[in-house]
């Protein structure tokens, strides 16, 4: 796509770029690769807690601008993120929303502090992203863009994941209203779910098992997301708006 996508002049927010691994890493590489003016955001803090853990070193120095520490669980963190783009940039084009607190508790384990945390982070602040985002939107620019994230929840169950897939299905509910407010504002907004995505999660014979459910033999990696993104936020993806897109590669929860 990079070769086809020019995306010169426009300004993007991508959020939860903390690890190399990640969704966000790569998708912010590729905008800025096709020309796009990149303000990245991550929170270490809470990969340092997760069982991958944070990566070492400054990751900066691969991704050739910085990365802002963006803590979601705070109401006031969209609303700034938004604002530093523009004082930064002059004005924000898209909004890629990847940041996400995963949560492994079931039924029997969850919590109301770790349902709310969930809540915040994966709903509320993308909520409040938005509306900043059409706030301070100029819709006479082309490419207005916003994406978000959800999971597969909705296509099998995640049981031990219960606060993580309840959010993840808000964002997936909330895609048509919230899609048809941004589009008042010049912005066309879209939520992908990007199937499994080996960012690092899973090792031994989980990984292997995953791999085997895929017709390609392989699991999804960031790039394959990156691709989809890159799409949506060009010229030629515009006419695609107000959509949930199962881009799984063909996973198969059936073997």
């Amino acid at each position: 796509m990079t070769d086809r996508v020019t995306l010169a002049g426009r300004v993007a927010l991508v959020t939860g770029v903390s690890r190399r691994a990640g969704i966000a890493y790569t998708a912010a590489r590729r905008l800025a690769a096709s020309g796009a003016l990149v303000y990245a955001t991550g929170w270490p803090d809470h990969d340092a807690g997760m069982p991958w853990g944070a990566d070492e070193g400054d990751a900066t120095i691969e991704l050739g601008f910085e990365i802002g520490q963006a803590d979601f669980e705070d109401p006031t963190t969209p609303a700034r993120v938004i604002d530093a783009t523009i004082e930064r940039f002059g004005v924000v084009d898209m909004v890629i929303a990847v940041h996400a607190r995963s949560s492994s508790q079931s039924l029997a384990e969850i919590t109301a502090e770790e349902l709310d945390r969930s809540w915040a982070v994966n709903v509320r602040s993308i909520v409040l992203l938005a509306q900043r985002f059409a706030e301070r939107h100029d819709p006479q620019r082309t490419g207005g863009r916003m994406i978000w994230f959800t999971s597969g929840q909705h296509l099998q169950p995640m049981p031990d994941e219960i606060p993580y897939i309840v959010t993840k299905g808000a964002l997936h509910q909330m895609t048509a209203s919230v899609a048809h407010a941004l589009a008042d504002h010049g912005i066309a907004a879209n939520c992908i779910n990007p199937g499994p995505v080996d960012t690092g999660y899973a090792t031994g014979a989980a990984h292997a098992r995953v791999a085997s459910r895929f017709p390609a033999g392989r699991w999804g990696t960031p790039d394959d997301v990156a691709d989809l993104v890159e799409f949506l936020v060009s010229d030629a993806g515009g006419w695609v708006q107000g959509q949930v897109l199962n881009s799984e590669g063909g996973f198969r929860r059936v073997p």
